[in-house]
């Protein structure tokens, strides 16, 4: 009988270890968001007491990861292309939302005047200009399309230096392997951050605007569907929106 009791015992805590894993959430974080997302974890945690283990990233890279099979179960990303892309490809449970639009920030940690705009980056104290990568990046895409809108690309595109995302990016600025650099607003406005150096935003009508997606990935209908739903609709309360809005963003 105690045999019995003990196996009865051990089944439960297997069971209930086996759910508690399964509440876990993998979420593919866009960079521009990694220090929103630290108070958005923290508020969706203390509310529901599911764990979000997030990886911080380019947009671009984890789309091509979770096309090959990466174990994500929710995907924020810095724009809406990617998102829809896999949707079309049967990759989401559902389709993308709009949780945010981001605003691009020149930022350097140097003396350098901003008063210019943008067109500071043709100065010719300036030898290195960081952006992150068009190719993975929204955020460098945008970068790109402002200094085309300003017809500065050609005149500075050797001065160019690319980050893989807007994290590199930003090490390449606050390490001042940089001399400035294209940003996230959200970036600047990080508490850990605000103080150091200083920025100004990119005329919005140089570039498209960041529509930033989120959505629910296919990985989540095998073991966390509902905790990936319940962080969704997390990110459109009230609270979340006073973070996003904390960062800079604009709501949709």
């Amino acid at each position: 009988m105690k045999i019995k009791t003990v196996l009865f015992s051990l089944l439960l805590i297997i069971l209930f270890s086996t759910q508690a894993l399964a509440q876990d959430l993998t979420v593919a974080v866009a960079a521009n968001v990694q220090y929103a997302f630290e108070e958005l974890k923290t508020e969706f945690q203390q509310e529901t007491g599911i764990i979000i283990n997030p990886v911080i990233g380019a947009s671009g890279k984890f789309t091509a990861q979770i096309e090959n099979g990466a174990p994500f179960d929710v995907f924020l990303s810095a724009d809406m292309d990617y998102p829809q892309a896999l949707a079309k490809k049967g990759l989401t449970y559902s389709a993308p939302k709009i949780y945010a639009y981001g605003t691009l920030v020149i930022w350097t940690l140097n003396d350098i005047d901003l008063s210019k705009g943008i067109e500071v980056v043709a100065d010719p104290n300036v030898k290195k200009v960081a952006i992150a990568s068009p190719q993975t990046a929204p955020y460098g895409r945008q970068a790109v399309n402002a200094l085309n809108f300003y017809k500065l690309y050609s005149k500075i595109s050797e001065k160019l230096v690319y980050g893989e995302s807007i994290a590199q990016t930003n090490q390449f600025i606050t390490s001042k392997a940089a001399d400035i650099g294209f940003t996230a607003k959200s970036v600047v406005l990080a508490p850990k951050i605000k103080d150091q150096g200083k920025w100004i935003e990119v005329d919005k009508k140089a570039y498209e605007p960041i529509a930033q997606g989120v959505v629910i990935l296919k990985q989540a209908q095998k073991d966390n569907l509902e905790a990936a739903q319940k962080f969704f609709d997390f990110l459109f309360s009230d609270k979340a929106i006073q973070i996003f809005k904390k960062y800079g963003y604009i709501l949709p």
